[in-house]
């Protein structure tokens, strides 16, 4: 079921993204009097279509894109028999080259101005929640199994990302840490100022393991005692048997401080099956308890944590300012990536496909989320479409800057032929990314 919900908000916001892509062509087509044949959002056969004035409108049976069709265009219709006519002033091959460009760009200036209005418009009305760094830099962190391999140890305090301060937890785990050369974090263990430099291949394994976050670093957490209200539990609970109380926080297991999660589960299992002296803070007052240990070392009660949550409120103005800044930096940390693959220090294996993309939306339906994942959706998009690619909007933003700088236009033949290989490049990458997602399902 949790899948369905995940597939049915790619649906959605596929249909969302593309149908305003395409718009965007048709609309600057038909505002420079050109003929749109077709728009349609969705791959064939086609589901049901009409007609309105000299547009057919449609939704195609595979909902992984959509097209429209302007008359005189070279594009994956191949109309050859069309465009061996002379042109028609409707026609795209008409106009001027700065009107055809524009007809080019309209899909990706509207993905890029829906990421950013979505992305306003969340900062607004959400706001942020954020762990402070100052938590982290008086109580440490929690290295978990990709952090023990980072070198990371339990209890780390991170004063410092590549020499520069930091506001919040969230940016301990920001994927553009990774795409700096010789990254690194400086913490203090045990008194001492300790750099650990990020390993090579990090960006990879983050991209590669889904759970990475989750299994990265996490904040220490200190705990109060809490229970459930089910009589049944507290009937078994050897904590609350011998009289300690909600809200109660543990200091020590015998002599040994157990003030965090990490340290408290750790300790007790060295007394399963046996008895412990538990030292907890009331209020004031210290005291100590002696508690039956269960042999899978739980003493019957729940780990209320006390990590401080701080949360920005923006007004309308500060808003469209973070909201602008976060929907370009999606960008620009994918182009960085990009650019690492090219280079050679990131496999191409980091690629995903609309497989890899279902698990950017949550398992149960929030329409904040789905709206932020939209919103990153949206400005990849328009990244994506804007690389010199023939097939690709950004293709044909090319051969004009050409037409338009050399004020020589190329030759139908060869962007029929550049119109082919630019199909064969996006299949073969497809088929590629589909294999990627579906090794990755396999944990290959």
């Amino acid at each position: 079921m949790e899948t369905l919900v995940q597939v049915a908000q790619l649906l959605l916001a596929l249909s969302i993204l593309v149908g305003i892509h395409e718009g965007g062509h048709m609309v600057a087509a038909k505002m420079f009097g050109m003929k749109v044949e077709k728009f349609f959002i969705g791959f064939p056969p086609t589901l049901f279509s009409f007609k309105k004035g000299e547009t057919e409108y449609g939704l195609g049976a595979i909902p992984l894109g959509g097209f429209v069709k302007i008359s005189g265009m070279i594009d994956e219709s191949m109309d050859k028999e069309q465009m061996a006519q002379p042109p028609q002033p409707w026609e795209f091959r008409s106009k001027p080259a700065w009107q055809r460009l524009i007809v080019m760009l309209g899909g990706i200036i509207v993905n890029v101005v829906a990421g950013v209005i979505a992305m306003i418009i969340l900062t607004y009305n959400v706001g942020d929640e954020y762990i402070p760094s100052s938590y982290v830099k008086e109580n440490g962190v929690q290295a978990l199994r990709f952090g023990e391999q980072f070198g990371f140890q339990n209890g780390d305090k991170i004063l410092n990302i590549n020499g520069e301060d930091y506001e919040r937890f969230s940016d301990v785990t920001d994927p553009a840490i990774f795409l700096d050369s010789d990254a690194y974090y400086t913490v203090e263990r045990n008194g001492q100022q300790v750099k650990i430099t990020v390993p090579d291949g990090a960006l990879d394994l983050m991209s590669k393991e889904k759970t990475f976050k989750q299994e990265f670093l996490y904040p220490r957490a200190k705990f109060q005692v809490a229970y459930p209200e089910d009589p049944e539990y507290l009937a078994t609970s050897n904590a609350k048997k011998v009289g300690i109380f909600d809200g109660d926080i543990i200091t020590k297991v015998g002599d040994t401080p157990a003030g965090y999660t990490d340290q408290f589960k750790s300790i007790l299992g060295a007394y399963a099956g046996g008895i412990a002296s538990i030292e907890v803070l009331r209020g004031n007052e210290t005291l100590t308890f002696e508690v039956p240990v269960n042999k899978d070392t739980t003493i019957g009660f729940l780990m209320a944590s006390q990590i401080p949550v701080e949360r920005n409120e923006y007004s309308f103005g500060e808003a469209t300012a973070k909201g602008t800044a976060d929907a370009f930096n999606l960008v620009i940390v994918n182009a960085r990536a990009m650019g690492k693959m090219f280079s050679g220090d990131l496999s191409a294996r980091s690629l995903s496909g609309p497989i890899g993309i279902v698990n950017l939306f949550p398992k149960a339906w929030d329409w904040n989320q789905f709206w932020y994942t939209t919103a990153f959706i949206s400005m990849i998009l328009a990244f994506m479409n804007l690389l010199p690619i023939p097939a690709l909007d950004g293709g044909h933003v090319m051969f004009l800057l050409y037409e338009m700088i050399s004020g020589k236009a190329p030759s139908d033949k060869f962007l029929e032929n550049a119109q082919k290989v630019g199909m064969i490049i996006l299949l073969a990458l497809m088929v590629f990314v589909f294999g990627n997602d579906i090794l990755k399902l396999f944990g290959i």
